[in-house]
């Protein structure tokens, strides 16, 4: 049974926030952990299933492809249905899919598993950010938002470790059959703690057309880009699809009553321009997860457990350092994090270079892998929260699933082109003079793409972004309730209208709710 709380009154520290907070975390951190925990293990996956580098990049972008394709029907089914349920449904559906990738028997099984594993995560990730953000009291959410930001963040770089750790010692297939005892614990925790909530605004018909064309339109994107290397007739044609489906998706949500992407949203100066910068982090670091660890394999001589190990500095980075980053944002704004964040996520990626054959650990990996950790741990948490503040509360599901679609589709179309640009195709990665020089120019390419960021953020990021959210009054101190068990700004006027209904035990409104 969920306990009853007030709509945007839970504090950071309270035992709802936390119950709330491991939910969120485990949720996410599932999706976020299979994003890179297959990428130490392609090599392996693809001598065992006698996969080409195609198979190999559609390995990783069958599921970046549904995640991206769907995660705005996923905002929208939470915000129409309840955050909660959708959130509980992803996770079992993500769980059944991640049982099939273990028992794939071939490439082509493998891939379609992962498409289904895209679906669930589409489900689940919006909804994690948009509980925290409509459960969570006003001041409280930077915070709460920020350990999100940096307890995901692990999951994502804990990946290649744990992916290496389970090939060497196991079998590649446990890298999938691990998620089943996670998703256990987390339906569990949200059944039990999780408060249902929703937009009450939300009302006719669902928008299935536009749905379908934004994942068509992704779809033929990326089937074009990794199919160009073999076949230009069939790139062609798959690219005049994914464009022409595109231009439909807009054409579309102009139209509709009850659109998917209501277009109106980036009316905001300040989410257009963060979520460009997130296209460029994301694109470099997708591309940063899926060269690196064939380097580090095929060039330089690392077992996969090695490889995973050896990001393991991003891993203690973003869990010592992101949650403070959050907090250092609120104080000075998100602007200067966010600029500096990727400009050194940029200079890692230079460091990579000296990555080579029979790379010493200490001297050529751990440099650039520690700068790129620390980076990371500056922008992830400033970012995510600009994201946020820049919409109405009740707009959280779908600000939420706009910046993850940007990041998947980023990482997507980086993992389906940069392969063919750098020349890494056929069996490529199996040769070391040919991934050595393709991971050079990869990083090139990367850093660039990061830096391109910084300077957004410095021009488009307000300093001020943070310090009056949307949903709160602009001069109301907070104060406490007697009908609220925390203190919690007060729900009167239009800041009440704004704010997601809470769900009780019996699925009506919550003591207190207006």
């Amino acid at each position: 049974m969920a306990e009853t709380v007030q709509p945007g009154g839970v504090r950071y520290g309270s035992g709802v926030g936390r119950w709330i907070l491991l939910a969120t975390v485990l949720g996410s951190g599932i999706v976020m952990l299979d994003g890179t925990v297959v990428n130490v293990a392609l090599p392996t996956i693809g001598r065992d299933l006698d996969a080409s580098v195609a198979a190999l990049q559609w390995i990783v972008n069958a599921y970046t492809l549904t995640l991206a394709g769907l995660i705005l029907l996923g905002g929208a089914l939470g915000d129409r249905y309840g955050r909660k349920k959708v959130f509980v449904i992803g996770v079992a559906w993500f769980a059944v899919a991640s049982l099939l990738c273990g028992l794939a028997p071939n490439v082509e099984m493998l891939i379609a598993a992962r498409a289904l594993q895209g679906i669930g995560g589409a489900l689940l990730t919006p909804g994690s950010l948009a509980i925290i953000q409509a459960t969570f009291a006003a001041d409280d959410r930077p915070k709460a938002v920020g350990a999100w930001s940096g307890l995901g963040g692990v999951a994502t770089a804990i990946g290649p470790f744990l992916g290496g750790w389970l090939v060497d010692s196991v079998s590649w297939r446990w890298i999938f059959l691990i998620n089943l005892p996670l998703a256990v614990v987390t339906i569990a925790v949200a059944l039990r703690h999780v408060p249902e909530t929703f937009d009450p605004k939300v009302s006719g018909r669902f928008d299935v057309g536009g749905a379908a064309l934004a994942a068509l339109s992704l779809a033929g994107v990326t089937w074009a880009l990794i199919a160009a290397p073999d076949s230009l007739p069939t790139a062609v044609g798959a690219g005049i699809v994914g464009v022409g489906a595109g231009m439909a998706f807009v054409a579309l949500e102009r139209r509709v009553r009850e659109p998917m992407l209501p277009l109106d949203i980036f009316r905001s100066r300040q989410f257009t321009a963060v979520n460009i910068v997130t296209l460029c982090v994301y694109a470099a670091l997708s591309a940063v997860m899926f060269f690196l660890v064939l380097q580090l394999q095929t060039v330089s001589g690392y077992s996969p457990q090695n490889s995973g190990l050896a990001t393991l500095p991003i891993t203690v980075l973003m869990l010592l350092l992101s949650a403070r980053a959050g907090e250092l944002a609120k104080r000075i704004g998100p602007r200067l994090p966010m600029t500096v964040g990727p400009l050194l996520c940029a200079a890692g990626l230079l460091l990579m270079l000296r990555i080579g054959p029979d790379a010493n650990y200490m001297t050529d990996v751990f440099p650039g892998v520690a700068v790129l950790g620390l980076g990371l741990s500056v922008t992830v948490a400033p970012l995510t929260a600009t994201v946020l503040a820049s919409v109405d509360v009740a707009r959280a599901g779908i600000a939420s699933g706009v910046n993850n679609a940007a990041a998947r589709a980023a990482g997507l179309l980086a993992v389906a082109g940069l392969p063919a640009v750098v020349g890494l195709t056929g069996d490529g990665y199996q040769v070391p003079g040919t991934v050595d020089s393709g991971f050079d120019q990869a990083m090139w390419i990367s850093a660039v793409l990061l830096v391109l960021g910084a300077v957004l953020a410095w021009l488009t990021v307000r300093s001020d972004a943070l310090e009056t959210p949307p949903d709160a009054e602009p001069h109301a101190e907070p104060c406490c309730k007697t009908c609220c068990a925390v203190g919690a700004p007060p729900l009167e006027g239009d800041a009440a209208r704004s704010r997601p209904e809470v769900s009780g035990p019996g699925g009506g409104p919550a003591p207190g709710a207006h």
